[in-house]
This record gives C-alpha cells, sequence and structure tokens, in this order.
C-alpha cells in the first residue's frame, strides 16, 4: 500500500556482470549480484514505479537507473516502500557503491550514490519483517 510513502527503494538481481554507459556518468562496470537503488516521487508514485517496472522500449532513458534496467540481465524482485527522506532511506542500505554519482544528481545528504551493490549471496528473504513474539 502506498499511503504516505513518497520514496522507495528496487531491490534489483542482475544475472551477469554487465558494463554500460549510464548518461553523464559514462561506463560503469556492474558486478552479478543483488543491487538496492533508493528513489523518490513526492506525486506521482504509483506512476513512478509503473514506469521503472515497463518494458524499456517503453521509455526513453531519463534517470540512471532506466540504464541499469533496460539490460535484459537486470530484474527488479522487489519494492520497498517509506514516508522517510530519500537520502536516509538511502544510507540505512548497506553495501558498496559501483558506480559513484548513480541516482545522487540532486542529492543533498552527501550520499555518493544512490545504488548500493549487496553482491551475489545477499538474501532478499533478510528484509522480510520478523514474525511478532506470540504468532
Amino acid at each position: 500500500m502506498i499511503g504516505d510513502a513518497t520514496t522507495y527503494t528496487l531491490w534489483v538481481y542482475l544475472d551477469r556482470e554487465i558494463r554500460i554507459a549510464v548518461g553523464a556518468l559514462g561506463r560503469c562496470t556492474f558486478p552479478a549480484g543483488w543491487y538496492a537503488y533508493t528513489g523518490s516521487a513526492r506525486r506521482g508514485l504509483r506512476a513512478r514505479l509503473r514506469r521503472h517496472c515497463a518494458p524499456p522500449a517503453a521509455k526513453r532513458m531519463r534517470w540512471h537507473v532506466d540504464y541499469l534496467l533496460t539490460s535484459p540481465h537486470a530484474a527488479i524482485r522487489f519494492m520497498q516502500l517509506s514516508g522517510d527522506p530519500e537520502c536516509a532511506v538511502n544510507q540505512r542500505v548497506a553495501g558498496t557503491s559501483p558506480c559513484p554519482g548513480f541516482g545522487a544528481s540532486d542529492c543533498r545528504g552527501g550520499c555518493g550514490s544512490h545504488l548500493r551493490y549487496r553482491g551475489p549471496a545477499f538474501d532478499l528473504q533478510a528484509l522480510a519483517p520478523s514474525p511478532s513474539p506470540g504468532r
């Protein structure tokens, strides 16, 4: 449910290493494995998420993540929503930044990148909430 959410994290799996041009950032190498991309949309969050999930031919390259998601080796596997500011959500995600500046053109929090590489062994189930005691 979207509710008051304005921030999202896309959990993307890349099934093999790729090297692609990412707009003005130039060519970046993305190792195979799990990535977390954090973005926001103050208005039209549903539309933004639909756009990210649309086939590559249905959109022009606008955001850095578009370049990654057009690869046939990349797939969004999970989305998280939050009402917290984009940089705060991004800074809570551990990992390395394989492409400095990715998704951070308008970043005011000094993040360096809004894409975090979690590696091939990351367990997506680690994101599931723990069951409440007594259930």
